[in-house]
């Protein structure tokens, strides 16, 4: 049944759902990589779309940007589509020397100073980790087709600008994150709570170390090598 925001119907959607931010990069990877591909939405040109990879279905939709949005179409794909997964693929901003522009990392953890947790569900913790076992298979696919891939704990802002409160080296310094990003925190507390699973894997996209930047086109169109783990992992993983 539709949702205020989701207007597929029942059986439209896997199992598996990978989910960039940008609803574009939801159609270049539709329109890429899938097979016999239909899509499922269009509210708020929010796309979704289903098809087949290596024979599997697999589906892939946007989530917008930050927490509440991808609160929102997380919790109604785990709720009310039956999806059993969601892998977050995103663009992040690297913290530290030796994560550079165009690097895959994986999150093994998500810090955050946001209150989305805790207003939803009373969650009282800073620091939410993602699904072993889709972890575990992200790991192994990206071993499989040879992509480099760094594990460690991601930083999950409310914010994209800021001029107060603790800067990115001490973000960095005092809780262990290596990248910025916007929304694993909020997808891994839904996942939790409602007894999910989730991932997210990110390609850095700047550095805040070398200040290092990619274009808008580059984001949707090149980040490439994070699609096929995804992919593969979609195609791969049973539940």
């Amino acid at each position: 049944m539709a949702t205020p925001h989701i207007n597929a119907e029942q059986g439209q959607i896997a199992k598996v759902v990978l989910m960039p931010g940008d609803p574009l990069r939801a159609k270049f990877i539709a329109e890429t990589f899938l097979k016999d591909v239909k899509q499922f939405n269009e509210v708020r040109n929010m796309f979704g779309y289903t098809g087949t990879y290596n024979g599997v279905e697999v589906s892939v939709m946007g989530s917008g940007m930050g927490q509440p949005s991808i609160g929102i179409y997380s919790y109604e794909l785990y709720t009310q589509f039956g999806v059993e997964a969601i892998i977050r693929i995103g663009s992040a901003g690297s913290y530290k020397e030796g994560l550079n522009v165009y690097d895959v990392i994986m999150a093994d953890s998500a810090y955050s100073e946001s209150s989305f947790a805790k207003v939803a569900f009373g969650y009282e913790e800073d620091t939410l980790k993602p699904s072993a076992k889709v972890n575990e298979s992200l790991r192994a696919s990206a071993v499989k087709l040879g992509i480099p891939m760094q594990e460690d704990r991601v930083h999950s802002s409310d914010v994209f600008y800021r001029d107060s409160g603790e800067t990115w080296q001490e973000l960095r310094d005092n809780h262990g994150v290596s990248c910025v990003e916007m929304e694993s925190f909020a997808l891994f507390a839904n996942a939790q709570k409602l007894g999910k699973h989730a991932a997210c894997i990110l390609t850095i996209s700047d550095s805040f170390v070398t200040s290092e930047v990619t274009s808008a086109e580059e984001r949707q169109l090149s980040f490439t090598k994070m699609m096929e783990i995804a992919l593969d992992t979609a195609s791969t993983i049973t539940f």
